[in-house]
């Protein structure tokens, strides 16, 4: 297969498996993936599609040479604004993955939280998460677009946006999604252990950065997680590949 047609067919199975964890959100949020080196070519979901209902060929290829307004062609303005300016001008931004999960989201809503190194899975994030402080609507002017690159320049792949949501960006889809899912997943055992009132037993830096060192190296942990739900996808709703 091309380098697109694989593009759509993981970027699709990762909306179908985002619908089945509870990451969307209505119709809104969006995934997309690079097609080209320089990112002016992106695949992303087609506005108004839910993401349980998302298909391969239903994907929409974006040059960010169009011009107009983006919904003739099918994209969502927001995804249009912040999707292009990350994959022209951040170069680990291949896969860029945007969502509004509760259990991240909520902690996004509190004033000045850092993401606690709370347990292993929380680990894996250590030193690799930027914080947007500063909610300013939605994300439909350029300066807007102009504004995340800046936070995610440093290297930075998972972003907090305040009172809003999160941003994850990697490389390939099997890896931002993997990512996506033990962040939430970090996020939820946060909520439950801030609820109880008691002391949190936090993990030094020492230990998580050594955590985080070791989930990163270890061998083809994204890519099998990945390849195990597309099995799922390929027996119970084969269709994402139409």
């Amino acid at each position: 297969m091309s380098r697109e047609q694989v593009a759509r067919k993981e970027l699709a199975a990762a909306f179908r498996w985002a619908a089945r964890l509870n990451f969307h959100e209505a119709v809104a949020n969006h995934f997309s993936m690079a097609v080209s080196d320089d990112g002016q070519q992106f695949v992303v979901n087609r506005a108004g599609t839910h993401f349980s209902q998302v298909t391969a060929s239903g994907l929409v290829m974006v040059d960010t040479a169009m011009k107009g307004d983006p919904l003739q062609y099918g994209v969502d303005p927001t995804a249009w604004v912040l999707h292009s300016y990350l994959h022209r001008n951040v170069a680990h931004a291949k896969c860029l993955l945007h969502t509004h999960m509760p259990y991240t989201t909520a902690l996004a809503c509190l004033k000045d939280f850092e993401f606690l190194m709370l347990d292993q899975n929380a680990s894996a994030f250590h030193g690799r998460i930027a914080y947007d402080r500063h909610y300013a609507g939605m994300a439909l002017e350029p300066t807007e677009g102009e504004r995340v690159v800046s936070l995610l320049a440093d290297g930075k792949d998972i972003l907090f946006l305040a009172n809003h949501g999160v941003l994850v960006v990697a490389d390939t889809i099997a890896q931002a999604f993997d990512e996506l899912y033990y962040l939430e997943k970090a996020a939820q055992l946060q909520v439950i252990a801030l609820s109880t009132g008691r002391e949190l037993q936090i993990v030094d830096n020492e230990t998580a950065a050594l955590a985080c060192k070791q989930w990163r190296e270890y061998p083809e942990a994204a890519e099998l997680h990945f390849a195990a739900l597309m099995d799922i996808l390929d027996i119970e709703s084969a269709d994402y590949i139409k």
